[in-house]
């Protein structure tokens, strides 16, 4: 099975090295600057479950020749969704399937309108990852879970293959028969923890001691929640106890990824994340105030770092 990985940061970087390192025939499509990092220094993972060094990774550049490739793993930032679309269209085959890890739900849309709801899978990951001024992997909890599926449910002979293929990787690779609420349910985690990590700059552990922390949390998580049932998302009734169980199992220093792009400066996906929330709340009628305190904190920071450009 040949896949290709868009990109070799902090997630595609990881599991891509982790499916070569199994030996899957994986390859990386990376901006020029990137290739050159790597042709150097080839793809090393700092990581807690045991390091890689890929010394020569397979790399292509957008506009190489290359492919087709059966599997297409997507793990960039939402706000780079167009570029991305645009650089794997060349390399997609008659029996490419799309497997995106992108956070939230509104990429399904534009993944679904270029290139037909049956070539995209479901998917997500729960991973703590980050790249160093070397650009190498760091990745330091011990969860890093990609789930992947059909999205109306149940199995298929694709996913069967892919579980086959991705079977034995030194990561938890698995195929899931109901990815949809799954994808919700991880979408409502991560609004939630970005949300709340970042309005308060901070790591779980001083958000859980402080004393409003913990009210504050559940109560975005409930206002988000709220949204989404509304919206016919499948998911669990009890799913507010369930995410704030998860919460308070988080490590004292975990930060969700959005607050470590704020720290170096970076984009944030407040749009794809809370925005689409507050949007259709709006649409509904629903009234989500600190959903909007988050969102609006996080534009705050765009405005102040399209000013400082």
């Amino acid at each position: 099975m040949k896949v290709l990985v868009l990109g070799a940061g902090a997630v595609g970087g990881y599991f891509g090295a982790r499916l070569a390192e199994k030996g899957v025939d994986v390859t990386f499509l990376v901006r020029e600057r990137r290739r050159e990092q790597l042709k150097q220094r080839g793809l090393r993972v700092q990581s807690v479950h045991g390091d890689i060094h890929l010394e020569q990774p397979q790399l292509i550049v957008s506009g190489e020749k290359a492919g087709p490739f059966d599997v297409i793993l997507l793990s960039n930032k939402a706000y780079h969704l167009d570029d991305s679309i645009e650089s794997i269209e060349p390399y997609v085959g008659g029996n490419t399937v799309i497997l995106p890890l992108l956070n939230g739900i509104a990429h399904m849309e534009r993944l679904w309108d270029t290139f037909g709801r049956d070539r995209v899978l479901g998917g997500l990951c729960f991973i703590e990852t980050t790249l160093n001024p070397e650009g190498d992997v760091v990745q330091t909890s011990q969860t890093h879970d990609m789930v992947f599926g059909e999205w109306e449910g149940g199995g298929s002979e694709r996913v069967e293959a892919l579980k086959q293929a991705f079977a034995g990787t030194k990561a938890s690779i698995r195929a899931s028969a109901d990815v949809q609420r799954d994808m919700w349910q991880k979408y409502l985690f991560i609004t939630t923890l970005s949300g709340i990590t970042t309005l308060m700059n901070s790591s779980v552990g001083p958000i859980r001691d402080a004393v409003y922390g913990l009210e504050l949390t559940r109560q975005l998580a409930e206002e988000s929640a709220a949204v989404m049932r509304k919206l016919g998302a499948p998911i669990d009734e009890d799913v507010e106890d369930k995410q704030m169980d998860t919460f308070m199992k988080q490590g004292y220093r975990m930060k969700a990824s959005m607050l470590r792009d704020m720290e170096k400066g970076l984009p944030v996906e407040a749009d794809h994340l809370q925005g689409f929330l507050i949007q259709k709340a709006d649409q509904l009628g629903i009234a989500v105030p600190m959903l909007k305190v988050v969102y609006n904190n996080l534009k705050v920071y765009e405005l102040k770092r399209e000013a400082a450009k």
